[in-house]
């Protein structure tokens, strides 16, 4: 018991001790650091910043991706909520599917971030100015970029620009209206580009030339149809109805003016020709080259098999190194053929397929029957890269496979194998949902994503990470953007002077229309050239054209192979000397996805639980 009581006495001496150790008492977290401490140390303050890029997610890298909300892509599996999007279904307690770089929490938790950047970046507590301007611009560039990302969903926004505290009066705020959105978000363009400029590119993070080609965006989107309201009115009951309309949109003033702003601000990007890769052409390339030159852009730089060179094109990028397991290293098992092994997830649909033109410059038609007969051949060298159709030829097939198919092509048909002439029996291809290999994961449209796949053969996709990056920003989207600025303003021989500069590279004819058919040939060429870049979801409501475009059944094709007389096939390949291919187009199964377009979905609901916190926030038209 005494030496019980020594060991308690000793240890009560021992506390004591060090309850009157100051040292001990200040001691701070390991793992943490205090607000102070950030601001004053320029590798912190940096560190803080670079966090706030973590909004951007993994880019459009997700397994669901944006493009199966549009006519571009159809989501194969079922129960994943992303149909919910394109069959109208969302409503203001359940969105659907949204992804993690549109999520309203997300967003904000991001700008609050840049707002404590900005605050302690305006007058550094670090002695390195150059460091602290270069951190400055790039709070303001994310604080623009993620309002552009709430404002092209949601309409206006509530403008936050102070960093809310506990104990304050009101946590709550209305919407901005859309024009004080848009001239926020310019204003942070402009102080990023001001205080980035002379920046060097860094892969990954923001310069001057990102601060401009975000801005040029921002007031391409503001001149368009769906936010000017008289416009949007006459083509839309539900947004005539609505009675906040400065919150989707300008209720008066010039369109001309917001086009030749946004005119300006597009052509501010073109001048930093440092990104222009091969628009230098006087005339078209080869379909061969064509085909190389998009690859080179897609790839990004991330590739050894296409020309580095195309990361040009990339004013800014979301990249992925080995060391870090994220799902944009992913996109080839996660869209690729299930005879692959790989999952199919956002395959292409036959509407897509459809737009991209003949090589002659002319649009393809069923109609036409030697086109029908061959839907594959003569198309624009865009359509190779980035679409994989029945008989393309892919990667070395796994060695489970490879006995299967030794000639690497895909298969998305029904062949007859056999005499010709004699006893056959049916096959399915190896990459269809009735595959030998694996018959869960194969594309119901017939088509599997190529484009952001790395075509290097030693990269398998089933089981290896690629390094392609997710363009955040391209050089030829800031092109396409004066674009249509010059041909809303009437300036059509500019305006096709460069849209022919980005067809030259791409191995495609120049065009020669003018009026609306010019409009219409500029709007398909932004089509196939930002095909899954998530510019098509917010394309078609812009220009109030979704109703006829994404709101379409999504459409598939059918493809059987009939042995010629007399030929003998033991072991499949894609042949026409053996082979007649008979192509059908079919609308998928409304049980697998039924689409709808309602015109509140020009719009994305605010959810329920949102407006519940924030009393102030009204409600976008239609729901």
């Amino acid at each position: 018991m005494n030496k019980l009581k020594y060991m308690i006495c000793m240890a009560s001496i021992g506390m004591l001790a060090i309850s009157c150790n100051d040292d001990f008492v200040s001691t701070r977290p390991l793992g943490e650091a205090s607000d102070e401490a950030v601001w004053k140390d320029a590798a912190l303050s940096q560190a803080f910043v670079f966090d706030i890029y973590n909004g951007f997610g993994v880019g459009g890298f997700y397994e669901q991706q944006m493009a199966s909300m549009t006519d571009e892509a159809l989501f194969t599996h079922p129960g994943r909520n992303i149909n919910t999007v394109t069959e109208s279904r969302s409503n203001p307690a359940e969105q659907g599917y949204i992804m993690d770089t549109y999520q309203y929490g997300n967003l904000y938790t991001r700008i609050r971030a840049t707002n404590i950047a900005i605050g302690n970046l305006r007058n550094p507590k670090f002695d390195n100015p150059t460091r602290a301007a270069q951190l400055l611009g790039e709070a303001y560039f994310l604080r623009a970029y993620y309002y552009q990302q709430l404002v092209r969903f949601y309409g206006a926004v509530p403008l936050v620009n102070q960093v809310y505290k506990l104990g304050e009066t009101d946590y709550t705020k209305e919407r901005g209206t859309y024009a004080a959105c848009v001239d926020f978000i310019v204003n942070d363009c402009d102080s990023a580009a001001l205080l980035l400029k002379g920046i060097a590119k860094v892969d990954g993070r923001a310069n001057e030339v990102a601060a401009l080609a975000l801005k040029a965006r921002v007031l391409t989107y503001a001149a368009s149809d769906l936010y000017d309201n008289a416009t949007a009115k006459a083509k839309s009951p539900t947004i005539a109805a609505y009675a906040k309309a400065e919150y989707i949109g300008y209720p008066s003033g010039s369109r001309s003016e917001r086009w030749q702003k946004a005119k300006d601000a597009a052509k501010l990007v073109l001048d930093h020709a440092e990104h222009a890769y091969k628009l230098d052409l006087t005339g078209p390339v080869s379909a061969t080259a064509g085909q190389a030159n998009y690859n080179a852009i897609a790839m990004g730089g991330g590739s050894k098999v296409a020309d580095a060179d195309g990361k040009r094109d990339l004013i800014l990028g979301r990249f992925f190194i080995d060391l870090k397991d994220e799902r944009g290293g992913w996109v080839g098992r996660d869209n690729g053929p299930n005879g692959y092994h790989n999952w199919a997830g956002n395959t292409p649909t036959q509407l897509l397929v459809d737009d991209y033109e003949l090589t002659d410059g002319t649009k393809f038609s069923w109609n036409n029957a030697a086109q029908k007969a061959a839907p594959y051949e003569n198309r624009d060298p865009r359509f190779y890269a980035t679409i994989l159709h029945d008989g393309a030829g892919w990667k070395p097939r796994t060695d489970d496979v490879k006995n299967r198919d030794p000639y690497n092509q895909i298969q998305t048909g029904q062949y007859e194998i056999g005499n010709g002439s004699g006893t056959k029996t049916i096959q399915y291809g190896l990459d269809t949902r009735n595959s030998p290999v694996e018959d869960w994961n194969g594309s119901y449209t017939g088509y599997y994503y190529k484009k952001f796949v790395d075509m290097d053969p030693a990269i398998v996709d089933q089981n290896t990470r690629q390094r392609i990056p997710w363009p955040v920003l391209r050089y030829t989207e800031a092109v396409l953007n004066y674009v249509e600025a010059c041909l809303e303003l009437g300036e059509e021989a500019e305006a096709k002077t460069w849209l022919n500069k980005v067809r030259y590279r791409a191995g495609m004819p120049a065009i020669t229309d003018s009026g609306e058919a010019l409009k219409e040939r500029y709007r398909n060429e932004r089509r196939v050239e930002l095909a899954y870049e998530e510019h098509r979801f917010f394309d078609a409501r812009r220009w109030m054209i979704a109703g006829q475009t994404i709101g379409r059944k999504a459409t598939i094709i059918s493809i059987f192979g009939t042995l010629k007389p007399g030929k003998q096939v033991s072991l499949y390949k894609y042949d026409k000397d053996n082979y007649t291919y008979n192509y059908t187009v079919n609308t998928i199964d409304p049980g697998i996805e039924n689409r709808v377009w309602l015109d509140k979905m020009y719009f994305s609901s605010f959810n329920r639980d949102e407006m519940n916190r924030n009393t102030k926030l009204t409600q976008n038209p239609g729901y």
